[in-house]
């Protein structure tokens, strides 16, 4: 049983329709009917660039910098008394706003001990 057998046979085709250039920025301004908001200053965009911008070519520097950033948030833990959960912290590491750029940061320096120093990295995951 061939799958073409079973399958529509009729092909319809879509028109492409003109709109009057006009009538599409009167739409647009009764559509969106907000002002458009400010273009804003981001305080930390220079942090993160520097951080972005860190070449990782030295051994020691990649070892130091996978023991300082921690794999996993420090702070999410399982409060328990007598082997029953109270409440949960959770992570908190992801309201840091250079958390991306850290953990970045930290990926670049164990990609640099693997593939180019040829290091073991189990003993950082």
């Amino acid at each position: 049983m061939k799958v073409f057998n079973n399958t529509t046979k009729k092909i319809f085709l879509a028109s492409w329709v003109s709109i009057n250039q006009a009538e599409t920025s009167v739409h647009k301004a009764t559509q969106l009917n907000r002002p458009v908001s400010k273009p804003y200053w981001d305080i930390l965009q220079p942090l993160r660039q520097r951080l972005e911008n860190i070449q990782v070519r030295d051994r020691q520097l990649a070892h130091r910098l996978c023991k300082l950033i921690p794999s996993q948030c420090p702070f999410e833990r399982d409060v328990k008394v007598f082997g029953k959960t109270l409440f949960h912290i959770p992570p908190m590491c992801k309201l840091n706003p250079l958390y991306d750029e850290v953990v970045g940061l930290r990926f670049r320096a164990l990609c640099y001990l693997a593939d180019e120093c040829g290091e073991d990295i189990s003993q950082y995951c």
